[in-house]
């Protein structure tokens, strides 16, 4: 089984192109999502203890863990230290799965797949694009998005240049769906031929 890794900055298209991923049948495992299940399960106790007062009736509170997080680089760096782990254990579990059900392939959906050094647990990396002023007007569309908000976000992540230099392939969003869906189904047929 190939494992591609999925990667994007925010407001790149990641989303949507895991969408397409599924579409093809492509099973796919969001970070993002296990997070959530995490803070809403066996993340919690430890969440709480390293930052009191963040969860609300056996949950974490995003809003309330991101108000505690904002602009402290220890404290977020303390959180991924205990998620993160939780996290490559699901995706473990994911991957063992979908390899015994015999999937050719499987997608790791993973916001900060090289910040993290997840680019060593998976075959192949894609990375989600589009230009700098097509993410910055989708950014600024989202409710509460300020020039703050979004200098704070853009500064945590690597730079997209970084991300395309360092991926094996690029699926450009900016292009429209048409062409995204055109760059997934070239990119599978790729991996299929060289599986």
């Amino acid at each position: 089984m190939r494992i591609i890794g999925l990667t994007g900055s925010i407001a790149m298209g990641k989303t949507t192109t895991a969408a397409m991923f599924r579409a093809r049948g492509v099973p796919v495992h969001d970070a993002d999502a296990a997070v959530h299940r995490l803070y809403a399960g066996r993340a919690v106790g430890p969440v709480e203890a390293a930052f009191p007062g963040v969860s609300e009736n056996g949950a974490v509170d995003r809003k309330r863990l991101a108000d505690r997080l904002l602009g402290d680089r220890d404290a977020l760096a303390k959180l991924e230290s205990i998620v993160h782990p939780m996290v490559r254990e699901d995706q473990a579990v994911f991957v063992r799965r979908m390899q015994a059900e015999g999937r050719p392939f499987a997608v790791l959906d993973v916001p900060l797949l090289f910040e993290t050094g997840g680019e060593d647990r998976v075959d192949v990396t894609v990375v989600a694009t589009a230009s700098a002023e097509i993410q910055r007007a989708r950014l600024l569309t989202r409710p509460g998005m300020d020039e703050a908000k979004l200098a704070l976000l853009l500064a945590r992540q690597m730079p997209d240049a970084e991300k395309r230099r360092r991926a094996h392939f690029m699926v450009d969003s900016g292009r429209g769906f048409d062409a995204a869906r055109r760059q997934v189904d070239t990119l599978l047929r790729a991996l299929f031929f060289t599986a």
